[in-house]
């Protein structure tokens, strides 16, 4: 079987949700999330590696806890491990060269114009955004800066030394939502209920140390550094954090809402079912050098193309395919019956 350029995934439609509680208490800024303010945030699952649970357990444990308010959204972090070490110190620089913390939100699941951030253990930071994900043709906003944006580290243990008794690094960021929500109608603070589409990932590199200091274990016979390992809340099913359609759920819950009152909405389910015709479309655009109006023909590439059989089908709705020399469009009925989801050929997805 041919290699796709964008490969349907390993694992179906299982993405985690993370109810957001309302902070109760002042926040004071240090990296530590062993204070009173974070006392009543549940940690998230345990990161997976991202292609999935049959996939080896990530050998140092990471988790993240969220609180919101009406300005801000505060995310911290655990990262254990005993390999606790950073060289990039530019903003803005590739900081995934290090090991590091990354957050992607997608505030309106529509798996456009999201954000990317990136931290190391020294603080340094990276945020991007993204108009369109690579896959379907954009380029990250490399200048972009989250306004207002605020993050510290606390390091139990010491950077770049591998003799001292490493635990652990934590980290908190603060987010505005302001800045989080500047390309859409409705900007500022969510409400209780609304939800984004988020995703946590540690880059975690292979070192050996050598004359007292970290190095990054290479191939044979190569100077090149092997791959890096990739830990997530939500795993994608492929080596690629830029499947917006696969990242959990994050609730914003309202006082005295608890974790009970939220689940996934129909409309994202079915979002998933135009989302696998959205992957045979593109890989039938890559064997035959045009798109494909037959559902039939959709369908039998997801049978040929889907690595496990969770993805070798889509639901029975009643779909809509057009298409055009170097477009199309995928649609079915929403579930609450007053109105369509439609994708369109660029990987938008909206409801009309």
């Amino acid at each position: 079987m041919k290699n796709v350029r964008i490969p349907i995934p390993a694992i179906g439609f299982a993405p985690p949700v993370y109810v957001c509680r309302r902070a109760s208490v002042p926040f004071t800024l240090d990296g530590n999330l062993n204070k009173g303010f974070w006392a009543d945030a549940p940690y998230t699952d345990l990161f997976e590696d991202i292609e999935g649970p049959h996939m080896p357990v990530p050998r140092f444990p990471t988790r993240a806890k969220l609180l919101w308010d009406d300005e801000n959204l505060y995310i911290g972090a655990v990262l254990d491990g005993d390999e606790i070490w950073g060289t990039v110190t530019g903003r803005d620089e590739v900081i995934f060269h290090d090991n590091d913390f990354e957050v992607f939100i997608d505030p309106d699941s529509d798996t456009q114009q999201y954000y990317e951030f990136e931290m190391n253990v020294l603080n340094t930071v990276w945020d991007l955004f993204l108009p369109v994900a690579y896959r379907d043709g954009g380029d990250a906003l490399n200048g972009y800066d989250i306004h207002g944006l605020k993050t510290a580290v606390a390091v139990n243990g010491s950077i770049n030394d591998p003799s001292a008794e490493n635990r652990s690094w934590s980290v908190e960021i603060v987010m505005p939502f302001k800045a989080l929500t500047e390309c859409l109608a409705k900007k500022g603070a969510p409400d209780p209920g609304d939800y984004f589409r988020l995703n946590f990932s540690r880059v975690q590199w292979k070192v050996d140390v050598v004359d007292h200091a970290y190095r990054k274990r290479t191939k044979p016979d190569s100077s090149d550094p092997l791959p890096e390992d990739n830990w997530v809340w939500a795993p994608t099913g492929v080596i690629n954090i830029h499947y917006p359609e696969l990242w959990g759920f994050l609730f914003f819950a309202g006082e005295g809402q608890e974790e009970k009152d939220f689940s996934i909405p129909e409309d994202e389910y079915r979002k998933w079912e135009l989302r696998k015709l959205y992957y045979a479309q593109n890989i039938y655009e890559e064997l035959n050098g045009c798109f494909s109006a037959s559902l039939e023909e959709l369908t039998q590439i997801l049978k040929e193309y889907s690595p496990t059989e969770v993805n070798a089908g889509v639901a029975d709705l009643p779909y809509r395919v057009t298409a055009a020399a170097h477009t199309y469009e995928i649609s079915c009925p929403s579930a609450d019956g007053n109105g369509e989801l439609v994708l369109f050929g660029n990987g938008k997805v909206v409801k009309k």
